[in-house]
């Protein structure tokens, strides 16, 4: 069971089944009404034309009956639109009711949610980045110590000053920065890093987060994502969830190169409502939250300008479709980036 069905049961138990369509019986009260009231229509007139003497039936023309025929049907048509009429305004009404019933359990559910996220201990894939964050930094203070080591080394072998061989000798230099040790970090791994494991078991998106960890410009930007991608989701917002409208290769190389405006407006394809109603609040109403989203978006824009002329069509494509990808999305849209 999911994290957020264990918080909805935690919020009480969901009133009269409002998350599943009512099954209502072909015959209700109301069908069982009109038809009492139009079988005793047509008995009385039934029995009405029993009781016609014969001297009016022979004077009964073509003009009678249809005269006759709207004095007995037309009573029977309205008894049924006033049938219609009233299943229909009770159908509105149950509706109403589910409908006010399921905002309400929402709500219920958004302020524990809020509450165990303001005390209750972090999300799994959380605390697993911050184990590997925490790895990284481990080896790059053992390579800053071995740095400085050698240096210190260095120092006390040098010559004494005033020594011409000090002078003319440049000093050689052996500490490396991290980052110049760890290699390169592939387009694959990028992508793969800013889409985020899937489980707790993808070991292969562990290894590739891990890889994008040891590269500082892109560890800025995952630690950013993850940043925004938390605070959202304290507000019910899943990347997965959303199913954007994909922009074009050649529309995130515009961007990329500096367009701006309606050239641009199609990176903007989150259509989610909801998403973006609590996304442009948060934004008013949270500075934390606001700050968050600016630094991810700048850090996302300086990403795309370096990834973006040595990428492929398809790169680009699958860039695009990475949970990072879709915040960046969201946001740009909520603060008017694409516009």
């Amino acid at each position: 069971m999911s994290e957020t069905q264990n918080e909805n049961q935690a919020a009480g138990p969901t009133p009269l089944g409002i998350y599943d369509r009512p099954r209502r019986s072909a015959v209700t009260g109301i069908e069982i009404a009109a038809i009492v009231l139009t079988v005793l229509w047509l008995g009385l007139s039934l029995a009405f034309f029993y009781a016609m003497p014969e001297t009016a039936s022979e004077n009964f023309d073509g003009l009678r009956f249809v005269g006759t025929m709207l004095a007995i049907f037309m009573p029977v048509a309205m008894i049924w639109v006033a049938a219609t009429a009233a299943r229909s305004s009770r159908v509105m009404r149950e509706e109403s009711q589910r409908l006010q019933a399921a905002i309400d359990a929402i709500r219920q559910a958004y302020v524990v949610q809020a509450q165990r996220t303001a005390i209750g201990p972090e999300p799994l894939v959380s605390k697993k980045l911050d184990e590997i964050a925490e790895a990284t930094r481990k080896t790059e203070t053992a390579l800053a110590t071995f740095q400085t080591r050698r240096d210190v080394s260095r120092e006390r072998a040098a010559p004494a000053e005033g020594d011409e061989t000090s002078e003319d000798q440049g000093r050689l230099e052996l500490g490396t920065p991290a980052e110049d040790l760890s290699p390169p970090l592939s387009t694959e791994d990028l992508i793969r890093a800013m889409h985020f494991p899937e489980t707790v078991e993808d070991e292969a998106g562990f290894a590739a987060l891990r890889r994008a960890l040891a590269n500082r410009q892109t560890a800025q930007l995952i630690n950013a994502a993850q940043d925004v991608l938390t605070l959202l989701s304290q507000d019910g917002i899943y990347m997965d969830d959303l199913r954007p409208d994909l922009a074009r290769p050649e529309i995130w190389r515009q961007f990329a190169a500096g367009s701006r405006g309606r050239a641009v407006a199609a990176l903007g394809g989150i259509r989610d409502r909801s998403s973006l109603a609590l996304t442009a609040t948060r934004m008013k109403q949270d500075p934390i939250f606001r700050d968050a989203a600016h630094h991810f978006l700048r850090k996302f824009d300086g990403m795309l300008v370096e990834f973006e002329p040595g990428a492929t069509d398809s790169e680009l494509t699958a860039l695009s479709d990475t949970r990072t990808a879709r915040a960046f999305m969201l946001l740009g849209r909520v603060t008017g980036t694409f516009s």
